[in-house]
């Protein structure tokens, strides 16, 4: 497999997946089920995680996938694999507030190397090219036909007034506490990995998550935030965030443009 092979699937699978979830977003009321740890999972995750699940398998059947809806691959582990994500945000899209996506990745010895986050509620569509390089594309999102591309990049701070972002649905006192060390301009919250392509095209500075989150919420987006010239570190000793952790849990993290000065806990 090479990047030059991995990047047109996955941005195919992805569009494919925005919009059968669409389709769902857009129709009649879905029911919602409770996995084992009490989070929500509807037919759009399922519908979503089985179409690039295929699309992946078919593609690049000696890679290692692991993907949330399939606690069986919870279990693997290995040096490179794909991470998916098929519908971030399932709260979000629960109560018809826009903000999901669909994230894909590749990790590399820890690392995500390349990624896509499509969020089609919003109709942005984010992504790393095959030299590494995080792009916006913005047209019709044919399925076959690549639209116009222009490249991303992150913010050159003010830190004496910084933008940041973030969670809706996960913004507590101690996401505050923390923000509260920064001199602010502006604070916003967003869903899913948006936060993530916030950041990645300058609309904001920082993006410091403080809860629980799962590699598969995370590699797509961490790999957009890198292409376009941040980084991801640890929320505790500002180390990089890596991957292919034991169940593939995540610390707390940062996600920022590399002019920021980040405050310790």
């Amino acid at each position: 497999m090479t990047y030059d092979d991995l990047i047109p699937v996955i941005r195919r699978l992805a569009l494919e997946a925005g919009t059968r979830i669409m389709e769902i977003y857009d129709g009649p009321d879905f029911d919602v089920k409770l996995k084992s740890d009490e989070s929500p999972v509807t037919a759009a995750d399922e519908a979503a995680d089985a179409l690039i699940s295929a699309g992946l398998r078919k593609a690049f059947p000696d890679v290692m996938l692991v993907t949330e809806e399939q606690a069986d691959s919870h279990s693997l582990q290995g040096d490179t694999f794909l991470i998916v994500d098929p519908l971030d945000g399932t709260k979000e899209f629960i109560h018809r507030r826009g903000d999901f996506t669909v994230n894909i990745a590749l990790v590399e010895n820890g690392v995500p190397t390349r990624g896509v986050v499509y969020a089609p509620a919003k109709e942005r569509l984010f992504y790393t090219t095959a030299d590494g390089q995080s792009v916006e594309e913005t047209g019709a999102f044919d399925l076959d036909t690549v639209g116009a591309v222009s490249p991303i990049s992150v913010s050159e701070p003010d830190n004496s007034a910084l933008l940041i972002v973030a969670s809706k649905s996960h913004r507590d006192q101690a996401t505050e506490d923390y923000i509260g060390k920064y001199q602010v301009a502006d604070s916003k919250s967003a869903g899913s990995s948006l936060k993530f392509c916030l950041v990645a095209t300058g609309e904001a500075d920082l993006y410091p998550r403080v809860g629980r989150t799962m590699e598969w919420d995370t590699a797509a987006g961490h790999a957009v935030v890198t292409g376009a010239g941040g980084q991801v570190v640890r929320f505790d000793d500002h180390t990089s965030l890596l991957y292919g952790k034991e169940e593939y849990a995540n610390p707390f993290f940062i996600a920022t443009a590399p002019g920021v000065v980040l405050k310790k806990p």
